[in-house]
């Protein structure tokens, strides 16, 4: 049997350096994941891929660090044009993960060579690579949902097709988005499913131009055919567990409550945001519960979700529900009622702001 053929030091050096990139790549991969998303299982299984692809035998471990040579390496210092100086969250969990992945590629081809196929396995690398593939698009979903989560604050208009009464949806949105609201929710207890699909959709792409978040009130399928920021449930609707499984990983989910209980339970069950409500009686939905400001305080007191006040609030007493603890307001009747939706929303917005 002839010997095994003996690897060059220029292949060695080379497969240091992408075992290198790898580890560098997926440690950052975990961190973003551990420290950023606070996601226990995607951390576990970037660690566990990290030891995986990295430990090896020391024979050849010892063998990779003899041929390093880190200052005669030419591309030490060179500079790709174009690349970015800064980068958003975003921008790092990709450049990372296209960092590992190509480093896996490369390995991947080097281990078929014969003088290295017993140190190095060719599908483990292969295996590696489509299973990040799989982690990257998770966790980019999970940053998307947290920065989604980011943008729950000040006006959260609710077009209610029974308030328009006849008004179109569209118009009326587009009014109060130029007023200030950050969201808007399709609200609707009249029209079928038909009916109300188009409208659904042309608010979604209303949102996306101005961008501003579209949530789907009560319907996951419409929430999911039109691709919207996420889906509102009451406690007689889908239960938030069932919904979060459901939607895409990048979609929000909220939940109306009422009581610190409930809340929790929202929380618990997946819940990126609560409604508490009602804060004052409302016209909106004459059987709410009022459960007023000390409610809220005790409901911010007990999660850590972003909360949005609902019920009876209006430019009068938007501030004082901020105060209490609301990251945005919820309003129907205070924009859809008035003779300028526009202004209406401006004017709430502005007294939202004055209390932050």
């Amino acid at each position: 049997m002839a010997p095994p053929e003996a690897v060059s030091l220029q292949t060695l050096r080379i497969i240091d350096a992408n075992l290198n990139r790898i580890g560098e790549g997926l440690r950052v991969l975990e961190d973003i994941a551990r420290l950023l998303l606070n996601e226990a299982a995607l951390t576990q299984q970037l660690k566990t891929m990290r030891h995986e692809l990295i430990r090896g035998d020391s024979a050849f471990q010892q063998q990779l660090l003899d041929s390093r040579n880190s200052g005669a390496d030419v591309g030490r210092d060179t500079e790709v044009a174009g690349e970015e100086k800064e980068r958003d969250l975003p921008l790092v969990l990709v450049a990372n993960s296209r960092r590992a992945q190509e480093s896996l590629r490369v390995l991947e081809e080097l281990a078929k060579m014969p003088a290295l196929s017993r140190k190095l396995d060719s599908e483990k690398f292969k295996q590696a690579r489509f299973n990040l593939y799989a982690l990257e698009q998770a966790l980019m979903s999970k940053i998307i949902r947290q920065e989604k989560t980011k943008r729950l604050s000040g006006l959260y208009a609710i077009i209610d097709t029974q308030a328009l009464k006849g008004r179109s949806h569209v118009e009326v949105a587009r009014q109060v988005i130029r007023g200030g609201a950050k969201i808007i929710q399709l609200r609707d207890k009249a029209l079928n499913k038909k009916e109300l699909l188009p409208i659904a959709h042309q608010l979604k792409e209303l949102c996306t131009e101005q961008g501003v978040l579209f949530i789907m009130n009560d319907y996951l399928d419409l929430a999911l055919e039109t691709e919207a920021d996420g889906l509102h449930v009451g406690q007689e609707d889908l239960p938030v567990s069932v919904a979060r499984k459901l939607l895409p990983i990048d979609k929000i989910v909220g939940c109306s409550t009422t009581t610190v209980e409930l809340a929790l339970a929202a929380q618990a069950e997946g819940a990126d945001y609560i409604a508490v409500g009602s804060m004052y009686p409302t016209s909106s939905k004459e059987t709410a519960e009022v459960v007023g400001l000390e409610r809220l305080r005790q409901v911010r007191r007990a999660v850590s979700v972003p909360l949005v006040a609902i019920g009876g609030i209006t430019k009068d007493n938007a501030a004082e529900v901020v105060a209490a603890g609301a990251d945005a307001v919820a309003v129907i009747s205070a924009v859809l009622a008035a003779d300028s939706p526009e202004a209406a929303a401006r004017e709430i917005v502005r007294r939202i702001e004055a209390q932050k």
